[in-house]
């Protein structure tokens, strides 16, 4: 009896271990929370009862179509997540010639307390000059947090000027003004490993003063700046720019001088086609390939600067008088003047409105459509608002005369989260552009020529384009990384972070198809949330299932 005992309790002890370690697999595997087809509605076809509130959505059994104007889907009871893991999985369609930003994928984020998780499709043209985000994936979380102070990204060669900024092919790059004679050339960096590459001057002139990502390939545009604008001395270089560039193999490729011009602008791309704009001359100007390039005009002999894509048209700040104007593939119209100020300089495209930073008094307008702007407060003690990003589901300026960076946190409200420029004694410090790389937010400054980086939040950012027609895209939350999945590849990982630290109640609803960007231009289909880390092999399985 007490073998047959014995025996009874190992089978016993071993049926119990059994159970024991298929509920702790059990445990371990992702639960589905919530998921909507949209072939035909917003409804939740996960069980669960999460279903949404479709406004301007087109729904199709191909996907449902967002009008990157109004369309959206919230999900009132959507589940709250918290310090665990979590997954996103979806199927995005997106156009290859945009006329809009492509905007936001899905979120549930609480501006107000900066509580929640974003996941987007940056697209930032209008950066005081440059397309500064082209199309690149970012995923954030944030429970109110962010980087003490900035951290020094390093002087690239003899700046004094970050005057360009954009991220191409899964790299950061700055143009630079290096001095005020014939012998200061503007030259392009490359950020490599917290080291600056340089990539040559591609002219004469002392600045590289616009930046796009355009067909694969990286271009810029260099100007002949006169530096006694930033309250520094005068520059004495007659060499003037008006070119643009490509890089290529190694190579700037020359694609000839812009007919009356000293210097460009603004570059960014509408329509499948490159756009840019003149510095000290008024002009827009259509890159037709080889050295062939058609002039557009400008609205009413004023300059168009920074241009910026919106909802089917290409927006520029004007520096003749403080408007902006709307260019739509054939003709100008002005959009209103913008307060008192007297020069635009950035805009940006935050909650699906147009944005404008403007000079003397340092104020954001915010358009409301025909000639309506209506201020958004003013940075601190600004007198200039220059480069703007939207990052980890905040806005984001930079300002003139302390080179100091601000957050918009609603209403009339910026709250300084430091300055980036210190140089003593001079008249002017500049924040000026601004670009997100690799889960950050880079500003470039003027008079010390350094770059600084900063992280609200933690944040994973895919920087490459994401290629146009249905893409498969997951985020993953799991332990102490963030990881962007393309097509079943990771392509990106966050830094680590402290998950106890994240805790992403955010008490408000879920929503498909908008977010701190802008509304999505683009469609949508087979949206899924998870508790849990979906596996590398789950996605790339599920990326075959189309």
């Amino acid at each position: 009896m007490p073998a047959r005992n014995a025996f009874l309790s190992s089978i016993i002890l071993f049926a119990a271990a059994v159970f024991l370690l298929i509920s702790a697999t059990s445990a371990a595997e992702p639960k589905l929370i919530g998921h909507w087809p949209l072939t035909r509605d917003a409804r939740d076809a996960s069980g669960n009862n999460r279903h949404g509130t479709a406004q301007a959505v087109e729904f199709a059994a191909t996907g449902a179509a967002f009008n990157g104007r109004s369309s959206r889907i919230d999900v009132a009871d959507a589940s709250q997540l918290s310090t665990g893991d979590f997954s996103i999985s979806l199927w995005v369609h997106t156009e290859a010639q945009l006329d809009d930003a492509v905007g936001d994928l899905i979120s549930q984020y609480d501006s107000a307390t900066r509580t929640g998780w974003n996941l987007s499709i940056k697209h930032h043209a209008g950066v005081t000059g440059s397309q500064a985000n082209f199309r690149h994936l970012e995923f954030g979380i944030d429970q109110g947090r962010q980087d003490a102070e900035w951290r020094d990204e390093g002087r690239p060669g003899n700046a004094i000027f970050i005057h360009s900024m954009a991220v191409h092919d899964g790299e950061l790059y700055a143009g630079t003004v290096e001095g005020w004679t014939n012998q200061d050339h503007g030259h392009v960096y490359r950020h490599d490993d917290g080291q600056w590459t340089d990539l040559g001057a591609p002219w004469k002139s002392n600045g590289v003063t616009a930046m796009a990502s355009h067909n694969g390939h990286l271009y810029v545009g260099v100007s002949r700046v006169l530096l006694h604008y930033s309250g520094l001395k005068p520059t004495i270089a007659h060499h003037i720019g008006g070119k643009v560039f490509r890089y290529e193999g190694g190579q700037w490729v020359d694609l000839g001088q812009l007919l009356g011009l000293d210097g460009v602008q603004g570059m960014a791309e509408f329509q499948g086609k490159l756009y840019v704009t003149g510095f000290y001359q008024p002009a827009l100007y259509r890159y037709e390939g080889g050295e062939k390039w058609t002039s557009l005009g400008s609205p009413g002999g004023m300059r168009p600067e920074a241009l910026c894509v919106f909802n089917g048209a290409l927006y520029a700040t004007g520096y003749d008088e403080g408007a902006v104007y709307r260019f739509d593939g054939e003709n100008w119209s002005r959009t209103g003047i913008l307060g008192d100020a007297t020069q635009v300089y950035g805009l940006v495209i935050h909650e699906g409105k147009l944005l404008a930073g403007t000079w003397p008094q340092g104020t954001v307008y915010r358009f409301e459509g025909d000639d309506n702007w209506v201020p958004a407060g003013r940075l601190g003690e600004a007198e200039e608002v220059m480069g703007m990003n939207v990052y980890n589901g905040k806005l984001y300026g930079g300002m003139l005369p302390l080179a100091e960076i601000f957050r918009y946190d609603g209403d009339l409200n910026w709250t300084s989260v430091g300055r980036i420029d210190t140089t003593p004694d001079v008249v002017y410090r500049r924040a000026w552009n601004m670009a997100v790389y690799q889960g950050r937010l880079f500003s470039g400054t003027l008079p010390s020529g350094h770059v600084k980086s900063f992280e609200a939040g933690k944040n994973v950012t895919y920087d490459h384009a994401l290629a146009p027609g249905w893409r498969h895209v997951a985020a993953v939350r799991e332990q102490s990384r963030l990881r962007l999945y393309v097509d079943g590849s990771r392509v990106a990982e966050s830094t680590e972070f402290d998950p106890a630290g994240f805790d992403l109640n955010a008490r408000v609803p879920l929503r498909i198809g908008f977010g701190s960007h802008d509304f999505l231009n683009g469609k949508l289909k087979d949206v899924r949330l998870y508790e849990g880390a979906l596996s590398a092999e789950f996605l790339k399985k599920a990326a075959m299932l189309r």
